[in-house]
């Protein structure tokens, strides 16, 4: 009896909180794909899905698997054992029922109840006719400027200077009916880049329009204009937001649609055009076209008369002229799809993508490029898996590039009891294989030249206890950037969360991984790799202070080659006040940090709270202070504000940033005004 009050307890609270939080899990996931790629991802599609489905919360008893995987917060074990549980047992009477099905816990209930259901959904007739009107409409408008000027904006001085206003604007109209309808259009400008004159007379740098539609009649999704493609396990083509490893040990496994709407301000990884998936029985078929203009570096080659390009630009940055002469001037032309039977347990389908560019690919004459895309077509093509047995979930893809050189990756999913999961993931991918927009569960950022090994672990032994592990093992047969030989590496990690109650989460990660590089500062003649251990300790606590008010504090330190030559010590710690007052139009957070690093190599990343549909991941080093301060407030039903300021302020530095981006000082400050206006109908 006293286990279920708890359990009541945990999920009524969870339930009533209303805002843009994530899980922490996801808050980890972040971190680390930040880290990884050593910038922050403009697809905020995942932010506005979560704030979407809080509203629209998905009925357990009518969803359908593609929309549970929606959230990215279960996984597909747990997804095949709720269709079979409702198959079995009939419609779920209420979200307590979750903790009879085999592989939900109560952590992972408490993740997703706010954005799941059992209400009865209200049958209005006619339904498809109304999808235009009965919807919900969404203007925002956002500002961002970085206080003190930097190089790039000092006109005094002489040299390569920003064209543009310092100001970052963006604004964004979307309109939603449930989950079966949206459209929208998206304008952004970047800090630099010029507004209604020169390169950019129309306004905006960047625009784009989607129209998305699911559900009508045999028609599974619609897409026109901008949208992402996933395939498979991601070894051919992943556009969407996509995690690696992390805390989440049974989060390896890539899940979506084919096709989803794409309305974000990264200027990269989408497709302009159309896509179809047509679903009949057991079988679904996905079909896309996409004909658009890419950034790129445009090299004339005056010897032989052939121009080229010698790599992409995924930034989006025109700021300066150098950036508006690379800005769009490469076509790219791309097609595929996918063919899959499935059913509730199993599915096996074909992929396919190919492209076709307006000049020829080719890459810097590096050893490391040796096997890089060239020319000016390239394709891919794959077979992907899943079959669920009892408590087992297999998965994978194969996949093959132009030149025939392989990929595969394969995984396993067990719920050995019900306090504990386990998780394997192996991969093989050629040093030859390449993919233009692949996005696979790897060490490396894109899925090549790499094999390896994971295997996670998550054990539940009582109550309030949860442990989470995973060790990889990983080899790299070929050359990197900056690793001129072939290399390996490993990675573990354990943390320990413990939830005594409603009011107190804590938890403890110890993170150590050794990778192979190319010796800094090496004077012989020939260069020689070793070995580059980075370790790490992290503790937060959380404590819920009453019905308003939150507390949370963190602690991180970091060893990176702690016994070597490159050795470098890092440390971080803030506290966060988090004010949030049920049925109250104002809520608060105030961050103050701390921060103290070596040099870059030991840099902390953390993340921050942010304005809504958005969040910011830095990566701190050298030493210093930062705060921020965010505040929300709802200006009556369909209006609401928000403003961000957030300040770092580093101890012995005369400037900050670099480049262009060089400030004078010591300081940088942001500030972010973001107005939201909204109208529902009911």
């Amino acid at each position: 009896m006293k286990l279920i009050i708890v359990i009541l307890l945990i999920l009524v609270d969870s339930h009533l909180s209303y805002s843009q939080e994530i899980p922490l899990t996801t808050e980890q996931q972040l971190e680390n794909l930040t880290d990884a790629n050593e910038g922050e991802t403009e697809d905020d599609t995942y932010l506005q899905e979560l704030v979407h489905f809080r509203k629209n919360p998905l009925n357990v008893n009518t969803a359908e698997a593609e929309e549970f995987k929606q959230l990215r917060i279960i996984t597909d074990l747990q997804i095949v054992n709720l269709i079979n549980y409702r198959n079995l047992f009939g419609k779920l009477l209420s979200l307590y029922e979750l903790q009879a099905i085999p592989s939900w816990d109560i952590v992972t209930i408490k993740k997703v109840l706010p954005f799941i259901t059992t209400a009865i959904p209200l049958v209005i007739k006619d339904e498809a006719s109304i999808r235009f009107s009965e919807g919900s409409h969404s203007l925002v408008f956002r500002g961002i400027q970085i206080v003190e000027q930097s190089k790039g904006f000092d006109k005094s001085t002489s040299g390569t200077k920003y064209l543009g206003s310092p100001q970052r604007i963006f604004f964004r109209y979307r309109y939603t009916y449930k989950n079966l309808l949206q459209y929208g259009i998206v304008g952004d400008k970047d800090a630099g880049e010029q507004f209604l004159k020169g390169a950019q007379k129309t306004g905006f740098d960047f625009y784009s329009f989607h129209l998305f539609a699911r559900k009508i009649g045999i028609i599974q999704s619609l897409a026109l204009g901008d949208f992402s493609v996933n395939l498979g396990q991601g070894l051919i083509q992943w556009q969407g937001l996509a995690f690696k490893k992390s805390v989440d040990v049974m989060g390896v496994k890539r899940q979506s649609a084919v096709l989803r709407p794409y309305s974000s301000a990264g200027e990269f990884y989408f497709n302009r055009g159309a896509g179809v998936t047509i679903k009949k029985g057991k079988i679904e078929s996905t079909v896309f076209a996409s004909l658009r203009k890419l950034s790129a570096n445009f090299v004339a080659d005056t010897i032989n008369n052939e121009d080229f390009i010698s790599s992409f630009l995924t930034s989006g940055f025109n700021r300066t002229p150098i950036e508006q002469a690379d800005r769009n001037n490469l076509k790219q032309t791309s097609f595929g799809g996918n063919i899959a039977i499935k059913n509730t347990r199993w599915h096996i389908a074909a992929n396919a993508v190919f492209y076709k560019f307006s000049l020829p690919i080719q890459k810097r004459d590096e050893p490391y490029n040796f096997y890089a895309v060239s020319g000016n077509s390239w394709y891919n093509i794959s077979v992907d898996y899943s079959y669920t047995y009892k408590n087992i979930h297999l998965f994978g893809e194969a996949a093959a590039d132009k030149r025939n050189h392989k990929a595969f990756v394969n995984g396993l999913l067990i719920s050995v009891d019900p306090r504990v999961d386990l998780s394997f993931v192996q991969r093989s991918i050629s040093k030859g294989y390449q993919s233009i927009n692949g996005n696979a569960f790897t060490e490396n950022t894109f899925p090549t030249n790499e094999t390896g090994v994971y295997t996670g672990i998550s054990i539940r032994p009582s109550i309030g206890w949860k442990i989470d592990a995973y060790a990889d093992f990983f080899k790299f047969p070929w050359l990197k950037y900056l690793v001129d030989a072939p290399s390996q590496g490993k990675d573990f990690l354990t943390q320990v969360t413990f939830t005594p109650n409603k009011q107190v989460e804590i938890y403890t990660r110890f993170k150590a991984e050794t990778k192979q590089a190319n010796q800094s500062g090496n004077t012989t003649v020939t260069n020689y790799l070793v070995d580059l251990p980075k370790k790490n300790w992290r503790t937060q606590i959380s404590y819920k202070l009453n019905t308003s008010i939150s507390l949370r504090n963190r602690i991180e330190m970091l060893w990176f080659d702690k016994k070597g030559p490159n050795n470098s010590n890092g440390f971080l710690t803030f506290f966060d006040l988090i004010y949030k007052p049920m049925m109250k139009p104002l809520t608060a957070l105030l961050r103050l940090q701390y921060f103290e690093t070596d040099d870059y190599n030991s840099r902390i990343y953390a993340y921050e709270n942010d304005i809504l549909y958005s969040y910011s991941i830095p990566a701190f080093f050298d030493k210093g202070f930062r705060y921020y301060l965010n505040l929300n407030y709802d200006l009556g039903k369909t209006v609401s504000i928000w403003l961000r300021l957030a300040q770092t302020v580093y101890q012995n530095r005369k400037s900050v940033g670099s480049g262009l981006d060089e400030i004078a000082g010591n300081k940088r400050t942001e500030v972010k005004l973001q107005l939201r206006w909204m109208i529902e109908k009911r």
